[in-house]
């Protein structure tokens, strides 16, 4: 069955992570995805550990995550003849996807004004740190100083200390998805219209996006967001527990899971505390009603509250580690590790790709590329009939 973009083809000149994870998203979905790489080393995630077995000796396993779907192609932009091997390809291609710093291409003699007039229906999407526009737009983007500048990070830890990198690269992600999206979006555009268009993606604005609490505060009040730690803006009880054997979630801000959960604590008297009348009350006196909480569900194991939780339909879960959600029941019903045969390597374990279509699936249909792997044939390609 084709996939949902098979036909299309992607010309990806993107290096590291939110310009790869976005090509990688149109590769699950069955675009042709098209790397192109420096001869001297190709995408600096190539360099990360941990090391596999590759193509060729050993691979980044971090690379091979979100490189999967594309085939690789290596050319030196400072070489002319070069240069004019990526014109041919963008000539030929639907979407190009790319996370230099600005102005960078339009130096190389590659900028959207030449590419797009050659090829008026390229789809031509940029992503960096801080957008093409504005008195940053120059300004190296990596997901750090995305999430420092975004406010997520003056907002992420506990109360009182230090600010907080999250530990994921989530504007890196995030900026990738939401170029994805726009692609799609552009796509869909072209169908009307017959006509590409530019993608202006940034890691510092797809952070801001993240905050919309917090925006909603700074809209609603003009003052500046309090760090909160584990409590919730707009929500009470809503936050992770310590039990006596580990960590649990849980949300009983609705009225039906608050009196339930007194109940199950034996304390039904805080029902009619009138700290805690209400969600606006209990968001209020949060510290107040952490205490309390905490001290009750410290006395019992997670399994035990667990159990009692879903029994009375209130949202609780357990706090899990990565390989411990990969290996979760859950997690196995839904596949979310996919076995990959590779002719050259055997099974190699993926993230299944994390959009779901039913008629047209995602898919994961080769191997990330070795650097240069697939030179020949994609030079034939370019040198036979346009489709």
């Amino acid at each position: 069955m084709p996939a949902a973009l098979d036909g299309l083809v992607v010309l990806d000149l993107t290096n590291f992570l939110s310009g790869p994870y976005c090509t990688m998203l149109l590769g699950d979905m069955g675009a042709e995805v098209i790397k192109v790489e420096r001869p001297d080393g190709g995408d600096d995630a190539r360099r990360m550990p941990p090391f596999v077995a590759g193509p060729g000796g050993r691979i980044s396993q971090p690379f091979a995550v979100w490189n999967r779907n594309k085939r690789s192609i290596t050319a030196d932009l400072k070489r002319p003849e070069d240069v004019a091997l990526v014109r041919r390809l963008a000539a030929r291609a639907d979407i190009l996807v790319e996370n230099f710093r600005p102005g960078t291409l339009d130096r190389l003699g590659l900028g959207w004004e030449g590419l797009g007039a050659a090829n008026p229906r390229l789809i031509w999407c940029s992503i960096s740190g801080f957008g093409q526009t504005g008195p940053w737009a120059s300004h190296g983007g990596l997901d750090m100083m995305a999430q420092g500048m975004s406010g997520l990070m003056a907002g992420n830890g506990p109360p009182e200390g230090e600010p907080y990198r999250l530990p994921i690269a989530i504007t890196d992600l995030t900026a990738g998805m939401y170029a994805a999206i726009a692609v799609l979006g552009a796509l869909e555009a072209r169908h009307r219209t017959g006509r590409g268009q530019r993608i202006d993606q940034s890691l510092f604005e797809a952070g801001v996006s993240l905050g919309v609490y917090e925006a909603a505060h700074v809209f609603a009040h003009g003052t500046r967001p309090e760090r909160l730690g584990q409590r919730h803006r707009g929500s009470a009880p809503y936050r992770v527990f310590r039990t006596r054997d580990g960590h649990i979630t849980l949300g009983a801000s609705k009225e039906k899971f608050w009196r339930a959960l007194c109940g199950i604590l034996g304390q039904p008297a805080l029902a009619e505390d009138p700290r805690f009348a209400d969600n606006a009350a209990r968001v209020a006196n949060n510290e107040a009603l952490i205490g309390i909480l905490q001290a009750a569900l410290g006395e019992r194991e997670s399994a035990h509250w667990l159990a009692a939780f879903e029994a009375a339909g209130i949202p609780a879960e357990p706090v899990l580690s990565y390989d411990a959600a990969l290996a979760h029941p859950q997690g196995q019903a839904r596949g979310l590790v996919v076995p990959f045969e590779d002719p050259e390597l055997g099974v190699l374990p993926h993230l299944a790709p994390p959009v779901r279509l039913e008629e047209t699936p995602a898919r994961i249909r080769r191997r990330a590329p070795g650097l240069g792997e697939h030179d020949a044939e994609i030079r034939a390609w370019l040198d036979g009939p346009a489709a």
